[in-house]
């Protein structure tokens, strides 16, 4: 019987419909005793003999691939696939899939909830009460400013519609825009350059890549309005943290709203995270109790399907497999 390794920390050894398919399917499930894997030997180690996995934040590098002649499939739980070599598992012969339609709405509304929590200073007042201080300082709100989406994809897209359910005005810089979306929903599509500038509040909804690493740096910040905000649900790396760190200081940004760290988890002492004026949370945009159970069923039905030879267009990230690919 072949056999699904389930590396996601939050479905850890849980019973639910994810494993049912699984089972019906004719695999065996099994799970790692750490399914926080980052090192590369003990990830060899644990996939020897393996089919696919539900994948986590393990790394999938040429190296590791190379040694897994068994493996046929990474599902990701997620969209995110930064930990994986893509020309190397594709060069192996590997499927990648990712959750496609199962967490958008949950990081768009965990977005939301980090917009109303930067512009309403929420923190800061939570702190204030409790050591005895009433200061009804007036705060930034939503409703007439300028949102500037960086990234127009599913979450992207899911944002936009919530953000005009506050009458924000709505700009976006994506590469490979759906218009028909954004006139539909008077989204003006602009250059990155002209976002930085007339955005009131920026936020990232783009992948980590080569291309995106470091997006928001230095040169960037100092192209945003003076007291504007930035929010980051989408990967660490797109902002490099002492330059946000300068701007939050020197006062240049009013605030930042961080669900997401180079280096996770973050360390407690790291002082970004000790700002009164950024509010962090721990890469738990996309998690909540739908969004778990939605992801763990796509990601287990993308592996059986792809058994029973059901091919899931819209999750398959490597397309390319699709004329040479087997199980």
């Amino acid at each position: 019987m072949p056999t699904v390794m389930i590396f996601t920390d939050v479905l850890h050894e849980k019973p639910g419909r994810h494993v049912d398919l699984l089972h019906e399917a004719g695999f065996t499930v099994q799970y790692p005793r750490n399914p926080n894997l980052v090192d590369e030997n003990e990830t060899i180690k644990v996939l020897n003999g393996v089919s696919a996995t539900i994948a986590g934040g393990e790394p999938y590098s040429d190296r590791v691939v190379s040694a897994l002649p068994d493996l046929r499939v990474v599902s990701r739980w997620g969209v995110g696939v930064d930990q994986i070599d893509l020309d190397a598992v594709t060069k192996a012969q590997i499927l990648v899939t990712i959750t496609a339609t199962a967490n958008h709405e949950a990081v768009a509304e965990h977005t939301m909830a980090l917009l109303l929590g930067v512009s309403r200073k929420l923190i800061q007042r939570n702190r204030q009460i409790s050591q005895g201080y009433w200061i009804r300082e007036a705060s930034q709100p939503l409703r007439g400013k300028t949102l500037g989406l960086i990234g127009l994809g599913r979450i992207g897209r899911s944002v936009a519609v919530r953000a005009a359910g506050f009458r924000m005005k709505l700009i976006a810089h994506e590469a490979f825009p759906d218009v028909t979306f954004a006139q539909r929903h008077s989204i003006e599509l602009v250059d990155l350059d002209s976002l930085l500038r007339e955005s009131d509040y920026v936020s990232l909804h783009v992948p980590l890549n080569e291309m995106n690493c470091g997006l928001i740096n230095r040169q960037s910040i100092l192209k945003m309005k003076k007291g504007s905000f930035l929010i980051n649900t989408a990967r660490g790396g797109l902002v490099v943290e002492k330059d946000l760190l300068e701007a939050l200081q020197n006062g240049h940004l009013g605030g930042a709203g961080l669900d997401v760290f180079v280096q996770e988890p973050i360390d407690s002492q790291h002082p970004l995270i000790q700002l009164d004026n950024v509010l962090a949370t721990d890469h738990t945009a996309g998690v909540d109790i739908r969004s778990v159970e939605d992801m763990a069923v796509e990601s287990a039905q993308n592996i059986v399907d792809l058994f029973n030879g059901k091919w899931p267009e819209s999750s398959v990230v490597n397309g390319k497999l699709k004329s040479s690919w087997k199980w």
